[in-house]
């Protein structure tokens, strides 16, 4: 457990987002990750009642420079102040990181802070085209396996499902409920970018990116900045907004050559899951609702299943007739996911959970909220349960 003192004790007491589907409808191709992230956390300030003068430490994500950042922000001496790559699995890993240098009495105040410019600068997230991106199958370790049509991780997630339709008898379009759910809960966000109504027929006559995943079933790009403010509980009690505590965290990797992982990242998931029951001493059935990284579909079953959800292999049943709907018996990705909300790489997710607790979802908001949980199955597995303060 946590140690409870609350002077060190960390909880979230600010959060933002930009307005995605205003940018969505505005292509600006010469928007910037900083600009998006200097909005967000100038929001995310307001959130929570302070200004950049409180702040005294500063962890970015997808934002090139830290310094120009912090010179752009006016925070010019921080006492902490680290960056973190453009990948989604780094969303969880900087709120872990928030919280460690809180409770370890390094920093008072930290603001993280995401910049996303890839719909402006034509971002691919893969193919033999995207430049020296990381996402570029032609410059990371993903080289080798371009001759076998590995060019990006919806490739490999595609191998991945369908080794799991094979192993557990999985019916063409069993993925739809997760692309409608997320349509219809971004059809009640008014920052959201799809919010077109999705049919079920629609899912299944959308063509195929790698089969058997359909374009509703990938992530969007788009632009965006996303931001969030931790302190600990003792300064929180003079903010704005009720703070919201990071009741438990934790984090578990598989890494390898190649983003296939042959058990789903099933043993990640369960150590972490795990170590959550025992941080905090709740389980699945204490959850209210819960937002799930889904840069693609099946990874939403895979995360069900290996954090205790659903039974292995019955993701694809239990996300049927309503059951993870905002008035279902587990609402998931209440904002629209990254498939029709917008794709922040985790950072809107956690956001959205935050919201949720504090009873901000509008026309979105899940009854009795008290517990969230954020999943993030990937090669490295993060998750935090939240509760309201």
């Amino acid at each position: 457990m946590y140690d409870q003192n609350p002077s060190r004790k960390a909880v979230i007491v600010g959060v933002a987002t930009t307005d995605f589907a205003s940018i969505y409808r505005d292509r600006d191709p010469f928007r910037t990750e900083y600009a998006l992230g200097i909005e967000a956390l100038s929001l995310a300030l307001d959130d929570a009642g302070l200004t950049t003068a409180d702040i005294d430490g500063v962890l970015t994500c997808r934002i090139p420079s830290y310094e120009t950042f912090g010179t752009m922000a006016g925070i010019k001496h921080p006492n902490v102040v680290n960056a973190y790559e453009g990948s989604g699995r780094m969303a969880g890993v900087a709120v872990q990181q928030a919280v460690a240098l809180i409770e370890a009495g390094l920093a008072t105040t930290i603001a993280l802070v995401y910049g996303n410019n890839g719909r402006a600068v034509g971002m691919t997230y893969g193919g033999d085209s995207g430049g020296s991106s990381a996402y570029n199958a032609a410059t990371n370790n993903a080289l080798y396996d371009l001759a076998y049509g590995m060019t990006s991780p919806g490739a490999y997630v595609s191998m991945m499902y369908q080794r799991y339709t094979h192993d557990y008898s999985v019916p063409d379009g069993a993925l739809a409920p997760l692309a409608l759910n997320n349509r219809e809960n971004a059809r009640r966000n008014p920052v959201a970018v799809m919010q077109k109504p999705l049919t079920e027929q629609e899912y299944l006559e959308s063509r195929f990116i790698a089969e058997p995943l359909r374009l509703y079933d990938y992530c969007m790009i788009n632009d965006g900045g996303v931001a969030m403010i931790v302190t600990t509980e003792e300064r929180a009690r003079d903010l704005k907004k009720p703070a919201v505590s990071i009741v438990a965290t934790a984090a578990s990797s598989d890494l390898g050559p190649y983003y296939t992982k042959e058990d789903f990242f099933k043993e990640p998931s369960v150590r972490v899951a795990r170590a959550l029951r025992e941080k905090s001493g709740l389980g699945p059935q204490d959850i209210d609702a819960v937002q799930i990284y889904d840069n693609f579909t099946p990874v939403i079953l895979f995360s069900l299943e290996h954090f205790g959800f659903a039974d292995e292999g019955d993701g694809w049943q239990f996300i049927r007739d309503g059951r993870i709907a905002l008035d279902g018996e587990l609402p998931v990705n209440t904002s629209g996911g990254h498939t029709s909300e917008g794709y922040m790489q985790g950072w809107g997710l956690q956001v959205e959970a935050v919201r949720q607790l504090r009873g901000e979802g509008g026309e979105r908001q899940v009854s009795d909220c008290d517990t969230a949980q954020y999943i993030c199955v990937s090669p490295i597995v993060t998750s935090h349960i939240l509760q309201r303060a």
